[in-house]
This record gives C-alpha cells, structure tokens and sequence, in this order.
C-alpha cells in the first residue's frame, strides 16, 4: 500500500499560508486533507447551529479547490481518536500533520493523537499558525509571563519589528504533491444538521484605515466582521498582521490582545474556572435566573442592552463597544456571576474564541488580569447618548421602539452601581481578613 502523509485540518480551512499544510507539501509528495466532524463538540451544538453551516460552507470551498488539482478533503464525523484508529487500519500512514489548537479540550485530544500515532510508527508533527506569537515567544525579561495588556503589546511590537515573516504564495509546484483523491463531502443532513441561512458570514476590510475613529458606534455598522473567519482560520492571522500594520494600529491592536488572552489561557488555565485574581473568588452574586432570562431575551428594559442581545440572538454577532455594555450590565446590574454571561456567549457567538470570550468577560467583571477597575459600572443610558444617540442602532433591533412606551427598566442604575460597589468591597475585605 503507497504510503500516505495526512494533514488534518481543524481551525484552518484554507490552503494558502498554512503552516503546518505548507510544511506537509514541502516535504512529502502524497498529502491528503482530512477533516473530522468531532461528535463530543456536535453532541452539544443545536441542530442549526451556525458554525457547523460556516465549516461545511467552507469544506465545500476547499474542496472545490482541491478538485482542481485531482485532489479533495476527506470528511470523517465520530470521535477523533476512534476516526484515527480506523485511518490506520485503512492506509499507509506516514505522516500526521496539523496546526497547533490551544484549547484545553484541544490539547488533551492531541496529546491522545500524538500517543496513538507515534505508537503506529507515524511521525505527527504539529505547528504554530492559529496565533502570531506563542505561549513562551513574547515574555518578560525574567522569562515569566506578562499579565498586564500594555507592556505585553510592547513587547510584541518589538519582537514584531525583529522577525521577518514572508506571506507565501501560491506555489504551483507544490499542487502536485495533493493526494488523489474524489471524496465528496457529507451534507449536512448526514451528520445531524440542518443549514443556517439567517446568518451572514462575510468579512469586509474597506473600514481597516478609518476603523479607530468608528469602532464604537454601533449604529455605523463598520466593524469587519473577521472574528469567526480567525476563529475557523480562513484568513490567516500573519497576513492580517502584515495587512494592518500598514493601515491602522488601533486594529492590529485588536488583532495582539488575540495573542494576548491565548498566552494568558496558556499560562493560567485556572481562568476557565474562576477568576484571574483569586481575590475576587467570593463575590456574593445575586444569580437570579428571572432576570438572567430577560438578560438573555433582550428584555431588560434598558434600550441599548436589548439591542445588543437582540442583535446576538438573531445574527450570532454583537457590535464590539455594546459587547462591553451588555457585560457590565450582567455583571455590576444585575450582579449574575460573569460565566453565566460568558457561557451565554459561548453558545452564540459565531467568532467565540476560548481564551478571548473568558479573558473579555473577567475583563468586564474586574477579576481578570488585565480588568477595568471593578468600581467602574457603565451607565447604560450614558453610554447610548455617547454611541447611539438618535437611536439608529437600537430603532434597527427594536423595530418597535418607543421611549416613551418602551418596557420598565428591570433594575434601577444608580442603585444597581451603589450595590455592586458595595458587594465587590465586601468580598475583598473577606479575602483580605
């Protein structure tokens, strides 16, 4: 039996400046993409979940690619180390190649791979290409981690400005080095879901040059869309890098708080269970799960909260600046623990990331590493007078709006702000006696 090298796609989906693809064609000359529907994720997902029609959209474009060169993606749908087994007992495997995920869940299923394979007599070889630094490239003097934005962006700009990063092209050379192959790819239907059509999954990049002075108002509809085409690895994050430094620094700002929350995930796992800074472990959150609903719902009374989740509940997207009111409204208003937010938004959210959702949710809730000040509790109304104020955004998602007749306010602000001061006082005062 030919032996065979495998490249397995997972956070990925294209086919130019891919690291760990790239490698894998470079230096062998059967290479197969293979892609596995991995069921204890599905398992959980509803059955029109929009990022399983973003991945089957985008298994489809690459195999349209790939069928230019004779070859194609080979889709498997089960549990990935179950999948692997067989792949063994099929083919000749030589090679296992694949890009770094750096997701706890990831990792320990890699680790399993890597066992199994290595066990067979296959190499697995895995590479850096979903972030643009790793956990141990960007640190402190000292060789330990930064936990503060700021110094860490320095240090990244620095280390930027030293490293020379061509963005490869196409090299038609390396075309003949596909498997071929013809597996068509499995419709949805097959795998126990249905196509999402509400949602829209373009990026645009016309806003970059201009995108500090429009990124707050939600109203102008300018953001660019990229998060779950970085998330699915369609875009690749080097040529968004080398694209924005050109353009606008407030955007590849955006683009290094990225690599910022995945080295802090990396380093500190423990803020996928609770807070960053131990400190604030014991807050005593009112938790109501009434409340938590009309959150949810968009119900709340407050007109620019209810647009944004509106907005989630319908389009799998929220506008970045109403991101950080909905947050603080949760949290400091209502005082409901960050993750009940945080796993909310996980669920929807077509560009949730792991390491971004939860360092963005304890940045919002003043227990991560890098947080607003936990006395600082937007002011809902104030910050729709600043980014909304003729109401264009929130007239868009509330068809219906009328001030005058809109629904009652679920909490009252001043007082909301006066308890949530006081409540967060109370549990440093705990941790500190």
């Amino acid at each position: 039996m030919e032996e065979i090298t495998f490249f397995w796609l997972r956070r990925d989906f294209r086919l130019n400046d891919n690291t760990g693809l790239n490698s894998a064609l470079r230096n062998n000359s059967n290479v197969q993409l293979v892609f596995i529907y991995d069921t204890s994720i599905l398992d959980e997902l509803p059955k029109d979940d929009a990022r399983v029609t973003f991945i089957w959209q985008y298994l489809e474009k690459l195999n349209k690619e790939l069928n230019a060169y004779g070859s194609s993606v080979l889709v498997k749908h089960g549990n990935p180390i179950e999948v692997w087994k067989e792949l063994l007992s099929e083919f000749n495997i030589a090679n296992l190649y694949t890009n770094r995920d750096y997701e706890p869940r990831a990792i320990a299923r890699d680790k399993k791979v890597r066992f199994l394979m290595e066990t067979n007599g296959v190499n697995y070889l895995d590479f850096k290409d979903h972030v643009f630094f790793e956990k141990a490239e960007v640190l402190k003097a000292d060789g330990t981690p930064y936990t503060i934005y700021t110094p860490y962006k320095n240090k990244w700009l620095e280390k930027y400005a030293r490293t020379n990063i061509e963005i490869p092209k196409k090299e038609e050379q390396l075309n003949a080095c596909y498997s071929k192959s013809n597996f068509e790819i499995p419709s949805l239907k097959s795998i126990g879901f249905i196509e999402n059509k509400q949602q829209s999954f373009d990026y645009d990049l016309k806003g970059v040059d201009n995108y500090d002075q429009h990124r707050d108002y939600p109203f102008i509809d300018k953001t660019t869309r990229l998060g779950h085409h970085l998330r699915f690895g369609t875009i690749s994050i080097r040529s968004l890098v080398a694209f924005s430094t050109s353009k606008n620094s407030t955007f590849l700002s955006e683009l290094i708080w990225r690599d910022f929350f995945s080295q802090i995930l990396a380093h500190f796992p423990h803020v996928l269970e609770g807070p960053f800074k131990k400190k604030y472990a014991n807050i005593e959150w009112r938790n109501n799960e009434k409340e938590f609903q009309l959150w949810c719902e968009g119900k709340t009374g407050y007109p620019i909260v209810d647009a944004g989740m509106r907005q989630l509940n319908a389009t799998g997207f929220m506008h970045n600046r109403v991101r950080m009111v909905v947050a603080s409204f949760l949290i400091k208003h209502l005082l409901i623990d960050w993750r009940w937010g945080e796993a909310y938004f996980a669920e929807k959210l077509l560009d949730f990331d792991l390491a971004s959702n939860n360092g963005n949710w304890q940045w919002a809730a003043g227990t991560g590493c890098d947080s607003a000040p936990y006395f600082r509790v937007f002011n809902p109304t104030l910050q729709q007078e600043k980014f909304d104020k003729q109401r264009s955004y929130i007239q868009h998602w509330i068809p219906d709006f009328n001030s005058e007749n809109y629904l009652k306010p679920i909490v009252e602000h001043k007082m909301a702000r006066v308890r949530a001061i006081d409540t967060y006082k109370t549990a440093l005062e705990q941790y500190e006696a």
